[in-house]
């Protein structure tokens, strides 16, 4: 018997949530499984008819409208551990362990998701789960050129020039926090407009 979340809300959405931050004690655990085991077996990047995770994907800008594509993508997890060196060093200098990735994970199953579907602009994206050797992301796109999204005053912002390749420059969520953005005030003057730049 499943245990159902502490926090109940009154919308189906809030109980979505609250059964995602507890899935090791909810039914979303034993759905994973059986998921995992599918999405291994599949390519790497697979479009998908509907969120896994509604109130997430809706959270973060999903639609249920023409225009707005959901993918799959299945990016490699681990610590990026280095092959070991024959020549000598000493321990500061061999670089073996912790060695911290530029980007993301979620930030590369963005930008992978925009090489497959070069017609679409990313406009966000989540977690939907993980395995020993991967991570699983639903990344949400949009067809700026699509009549339903230009005549959208919520979302016809996307089809402007300036937003073309924003997963490449950091401008989703993901990429935002990986260059910094979402810390402002006093010892983040270095980090606008960008890193480079205050060289």
């Amino acid at each position: 018997m499943y245990k159902l979340p502490k926090k109940r809300s009154g919308n189906m959405y809030g109980y979505v949530k609250n059964a995602w931050k507890e899935k090791d004690s909810t039914y979303v655990r034993d759905i994973q499984w059986a998921r995992m085991i599918e999405w291994r077996k599949g390519p790497a990047i697979v479009r998908v008819e509907r969120p896994t995770r509604i109130d997430r994907a809706r959270a973060v800008g999903y639609r249920a409208k023409q225009g707005y594509v959901v993918a799959r993508v299945r990016v490699r997890r681990g610590n990026l551990q280095r092959r070991k060196i024959k020549g000598g060093r000493r321990p500061k200098r061999k670089g073996m362990l912790r060695i911290p990735m530029r980007k993301s994970t979620r930030r590369l199953a963005e930008e992978r998701a925009s090489r497959k579907y070069p017609n679409l602009e990313v406009l966000n994206s989540y977690y939907v789960g993980e395995d020993g050797k991967h991570h699983y992301y639903e990344v949400i796109l949009v067809d700026p050129n699509h009549p339903a999204i230009k005549s959208d005053p919520k979302i016809n912002w996307i089809a402007n020039g300036k937003h073309r390749g924003r997963a490449f420059r950091g401008l989703t969520s993901a990429g935002k926090k990986g260059r910094g953005m979402r810390h402002k005030g006093m010892g983040a003057e270095k980090s606008r407009p960008s890193r480079r730049a205050n060289l």
